[in-house]
């Protein structure tokens, strides 16, 4: 993936905090504000958390990323992608991105409730295979 590329797709410019931020999320798949600053101050000594904030917050604004947000867990950030469930597993915490048809979803949440839908975040729990063995 080149990280230049999406951020100019976006209307954003390439600096390089910017691209580690997008590097790491792209390498990592969700990461938090704690572990992001970790990881972009051994490259930008530097950097402050926030200059770290306000960059995380203009890229979603315009929706190159997104917040996971899991209940009893940290918000977590990754690259805006396809429609996607979050699979969490209870003991490691690992979190994957399960497709989901969320069209469906989405279309009987509002018929049923009759609310306007702002995003649909739908976060499975269990234990992953390595936690299954212990």
């Amino acid at each position: 993936m080149k990280h230049n590329l999406l951020l100019k797709q976006y209307h954003l410019k390439a600096t390089p905090q910017r691209i580690a931020i997008i590097q790491l999320m792209h390498h990592s798949g969700h990461i938090s504000i704690d572990e992001l600053y970790q990881e972009v101050k051994k490259r930008f000594s530097s950097i402050s958390l926030a200059t770290l904030y306000k960059n995380i917050h203009t890229m979603l604004d315009v929706s190159l990323i997104r917040e996971v947000k899991i209940p009893g867990h940290k918000t977590k950030y990754e690259i805006s992608k396809e429609s996607h469930a979050h699979v969490l597993c209870t003991a490691c915490n690992e979190i994957k991105d399960v497709p989901l048809e969320a069209a469906s979803l989405l279309q009987k949440s509002i018929d049923v409730s009759q609310y306007k839908v702002e995003e649909v975040s739908v976060v499975i729990s269990g234990l992953c295979p390595e936690c299954q063995k212990k």
